[in-house]
């Protein structure tokens, strides 16, 4: 029935508050609920690679997808793969490892790897003199090596004196900080020392009790008495080493944690003699050399890394490597169809838009090979459709018309300074970069889009004047923070983008709207034009 106060309204007003009526009895039936069109699913595992995960999850909420994913660890998530507690596990190795005589069984259930992304294991430290951060230091693969062994204690020691000619280094005792958890952090790491400093990493490991040669392990021997420090969780060894009474200290982890928490990392040597940081372009480099299993089978897309650690690019960072998510071919509990669908969008979304945010995040982009095995690899998850995406349309920062990686072939140079010898750059490094450390350089340096310096700056200078106690700086140096980064999406299916919904909504609102305040406007204009006639 019509308003008492319509009767008196033109047609045309009568006519629209009428479709206001229809329209507002309609509004509540014709918003379907989209995110029931996937249902939630969970993962765990790896925290090398979380900071980029967790964005990706706030990026495909938009769509309506649920992803849970918990940080707890590479090998804790490969446990909970097998068991089978979660529906998908993330891990920077693959099942097999035999560590200190326990061998890592593969699950059961079917199983398959997808690479997620690539990144550089770095050496994220916490170094002061005369109430100054030092943010420009180097590292070769024989100090690293004897401070994570115990063999070096002191900053001043010679040997890291020598990588080091531009830097007065404090006095101080080195604090090494460690994984207390089982992780792929470690295993990257320790797999890198068993294949180029074998001998130094076997002498420790026959102090701590363990057979030898010692191989590569994802649960860091701690030998009693050396100092070190114990930490669970990628987050927990770089929130030690960030703060502020704990200078000295130094960790292995994810570059994107030490742009998070605003502290720089070492420079690596690698074998061109070049101190290099793990840059997105120098950990795309770095990976030129790495020999990737495409063998149909269990192992299938699993990488050997020592071409990596003797890549003879001077851009090459030593300790390049990816992560693989494991995902499941089969229904086995607690996997469904319904929660393939979700789990196979998501990763059609990562492996395509979701990659032009790894630089920003820390990381580097999976070059194209990389990208079409995993995009391979979604089709084998239960549940998926037939839904195929075209290499072509997936907006990889990395990809050329020809197939080759362009962020490799694109990758500055390092400086002269960076070169082995009596001269040192000088330009940040890592998050303190960021921080506007960069600008106190002699000498500027070519720079990545969220503000780290590929190569250095000018010669030998001595200590930066960085005041100590900078707080977090962002990945992103527009926003401010990195979640607030959304990379484009276009591979979503059935998201709840601009549709019938969101038409008849807005339709439903302008109409209500002009129920209500139309009417009394024309009922003041009739009355007006009757009063002026009489």
């Amino acid at each position: 029935m019509m308003p008492q106060f319509a009767r008196t309204l033109p047609r045309w007003a009568k006519a629209l508050v009428a479709l206001a009526g229809a329209f507002s009895f309609v509004v509540v039936p014709a918003l379907p609920a989209h995110a029931a069109d996937y249902v939630p699913i969970s993962g765990a595992g790896s925290s090398w690679s979380s900071n980029a995960l967790d964005q990706w999850r706030r990026n495909v909420e938009q769509y309506g997808m649920r992803v849970n994913y918990a940080s707890t660890g590479s090998s804790d998530g490969r446990n909970q793969f097998r068991s089978g507690t979660v529906d998908f596990a993330v891990s920077e190795i693959p099942y097999g490892l035999r560590d200190g005589g326990v061998t890592d069984e593969p699950p059961t259930r079917g199983y398959a790897y997808m690479p997620i992304v690539a990144g550089g294991t770095s050496f994220m430290y916490n170094l002061a003199a005369g109430g100054q951060q030092i943010a420009n230091l180097r590292l070769s693969g024989e100090v690293i090596a004897k401070i994570f062994t115990g063999g070096i204690t002191q900053w001043d020691d010679p040997a890291i004196k020598a990588d080091n000619p531009g830097i007065d280094l404090p006095s101080r005792q080195i604090v090494p900080v460690v994984r207390s958890d089982g992780s792929g952090s470690t295993a990257q790491f320790t797999t890198w020392m068993s294949k180029t400093q074998a001998s130094i990493w076997d002498a420790y490991c026959s102090a701590a009790g363990r057979s030898t040669p010692c191989g590569v392990t994802s649960n860091y021997p701690v030998v009693a008495g050396k100092g070190f420090i114990a930490q669970p969780n990628s987050t927990g060894v770089a929130g030690y080493v960030s703060q502020a009474a704990n200078v000295g200290t130094i960790t292995y982890v994810e570059y994107s944690y030490a742009l998070k928490t605003g502290f720089p990392v070492a420079k690596v040597l690698n074998s061109a003699d070049y101190y290099v940081e793990p840059t997105a372009s120098n950990v795309a480099v770095g990976l030129l050399g790495a020999t990737i299993n495409t063998t149909p089978g269990p192992q299938y897309l699993t990488s050997n890394l020592d071409g990596v650690y003797a890549n003879a690019d001077p851009r090459a960072y030593p300790l390049s490597s990816y992560s693989y998510m494991i995902v499941p071919t089969t229904t086995d509990s607690p996997f469904t169809a319904d929660k393939g669908k979700t789990l196979g969008a998501f990763a059609n979304y990562f492996l395509c838009e979701g990659q032009q945010q790894a630089e920003v995040l820390g990381y580097s982009p999976l070059p194209i090979n990389l990208v079409q095995a995993g995009l391979d690899q979604v089709q084998r998850i239960p549940g998926v459709g037939s839904t195929t995406v075209n290499i072509a349309d997936c907006n990889n920062p990395t990809f050329s018309s020809d197939g080759s990686n362009t962020l490799a072939q694109n990758a500055p140079m390092p400086s002269d300074c960076d070169k082995k010898g009596a001269t040192q750059c000088t330009t940040a490094t890592g998050g303190a970069a960021g921080s506007g450390a960069s600008g106190t350089s002699s000498t500027g340096g070519s720079s990545s889009k969220f503000g780290t310096s590929g190569s250095g700056g000018g010669g030998g200078g001595g200590r930066l004047g960085i005041p100590l106690g900078n707080g977090p700086i962002s990945c992103d140096p527009d926003t401010g923070e990195c979640h607030n980064v959304v990379a484009e999406a276009t591979k979503i299916e059935s998201g709840p983008g601009w549709g019938v919904t969101q038409s008849v909504m807005v339709a439903s609102v302008v109409l209500l709207l002009a129920v209500v305040f139309l009417p009394p406007v024309l009922g003041r204009t009739l009355r007006a034009r009757r009063e002026g006639k009489e």
